[in-house]
């Protein structure tokens, strides 16, 4: 019996039936981004450094609105724990940085033939700091802190994690707002994809569609991402080289997101397009059951590591793995998401990050049968006072994955 929801329409139909939605979503505000550096500069006093440089990134981006990606160039800001900035940028982008500036700060600048390094110093120096350490966005490239370094060997370079992941691990309603909407334009997406689906259709065809639907919605840029694997293909986490062309009763995998004023959504779908084989029902169910497993187990002050640990005892449990053993789950059971596809917190093992009230994470316990197939049902949570909660409702039956049919 094939799956309700799957096939039965058309490219054309189903992006023509889109109606634009991103238009409502509010970019973050200028006093958000001001709470951010408060923030970072209390973190900072308590953690008895003065400074912290920002580089071109998502880090310089979250504290300052700046939009600015890496080259091999340094770009960055140093924060004082004043909560004055300080722009480091080449001359010729001087016009371009005012332009991007959403946070006031001077900048400080370098010709080509200088050394923004020795820039970098002597900004620190007129803020009357010549030795100590320094915070440094843990972002940043080996050749920039290698020629801080150089410039003044009086400054220790530390990790600006603290201060970085401190900050950013926990988001504020604005943030969640925007991961919301993009994650329901993405969920979307998915259900219209589903529809779509015929044999012979090509995994190409069905990426670009994901785009043009996206971009339907209202995000220009389209697709942030886009991985669909049918068959053996769906055993390989991240896709192959060259996907194969969907035939009767394989798996579907679709993994797809896309960015919304700066926040990024991700959502995986997995299941058969025709008739379920038993082996394919039965590690679609034991994929469910440790996904749910695993949002029972995130509760505030809880560790990120029991997060996983109780995905793996559920698969551990069905006789698969253990540990990252295959048939099994190859990898951890989530990580955080925001201004990156992955960020803090990480949902492994190792991780004995307690959880608070403003995390967000996947919960993505895919399983893996080599050679055959692989299921991952991918949704994200946030913590609330109350506990996990979905950002979109998990994936329903294999016999109905959208939950089209009336309860």
């Amino acid at each position: 019996m094939k799956a309700y929801g799957i096939g039965g329409s058309s490219m054309e139909e189903e992006l023509a039936a889109i109606t634009p939605r991103a238009q409502m979503a509010l970019p973050i505000q200028i006093e958000e981004y001001n709470a951010r550096i408060l923030k970072a500069c209390q973190l900072m006093e308590q953690n008895c450094v003065k400074v912290m440089y920002l580089h071109a990134g998502t880090n310089l981006l979250y504290f300052t609105g700046m939009r600015w990606n890496s080259s091999e160039r340094m770009v960055g800001a140093l924060l004082f724990a004043d909560g004055s900035l300080e722009y480091i940028a080449p001359e010729f982008e001087k016009g371009t940085l005012l332009d991007f500036m959403i946070v006031d700060g001077h900048i400080n600048c370098w010709q080509e033939h200088e050394n923004p390094y020795k820039l970098f110093s002597s900004v620190i120096v007129e803020k009357g700091i010549d030795e100590g350490q320094v915070f440094l966005d843990e972002s940043t490239p080996f050749f920039i802190s290698n020629g801080i370094q150089k410039a003044n060997s009086n400054l220790g370079l530390i990790d600006a994690k603290p201060i970085t992941a401190g900050c950013r691990m926990i988001k504020s309603q604005a943030e969640l707002d925007l991961i919301q909407q993009a994650m329901d334009i993405t969920m979307e997406v998915q259900r219209a994809t589903a529809r779509i689906l015929r044999i012979g259709i090509s995994a190409n065809e069905v990426t670009n569609f994901i785009n043009e639907a996206h971009i339907r919605y209202g995000i220009p840029s389209g697709s942030y991402f886009c991985i669909v694997l049918f068959g053996r293909d769906s055993s390989f986490p991240h896709g192959v080289k060259a996907p194969k062309n969907l035939e009767a009763g394989e798996v579907v995998l679709i993994d797809t997101g896309c960015m919304l004023h700066d926040y990024i959504s991700d959502i995986t779908r997995t299941y058969v397009f025709g008739e379920p084989t038993s082996l394919q029902g039965r590690i679609w169910n034991i994929e469910k059951e440790a996904q749910q497993a695993a949002f029972k187990a995130a509760k505030l002050g809880a560790s990120c590591a029991s997060v996983d640990m109780a995905a793996r005892a559920v698969i551990e449990a069905h006789g698969l793995g253990p540990d990252y053993g295959l048939p099994g789950l190859p990898h951890r059971t989530g990580h955080g998401i925001g201004l990156d596809i992955h960020e803090w917190p990480y949902i492994v093992k190792n991780d004995n990050t307690p959880l608070k009230q403003g995390m967000c994470f996947s919960i993505e316990p895919m399983i893996c049968v080599p050679d055959n197939f692989g299921i991952r049902h991918e949704d994200h949570i946030y913590m609330t006072e109350e506990g996990p909660k979905w950002f979109t409702e998990p994936i329903h039956s294999i016999s109905d994955p959208f939950k089209v049919l009336k309860q």
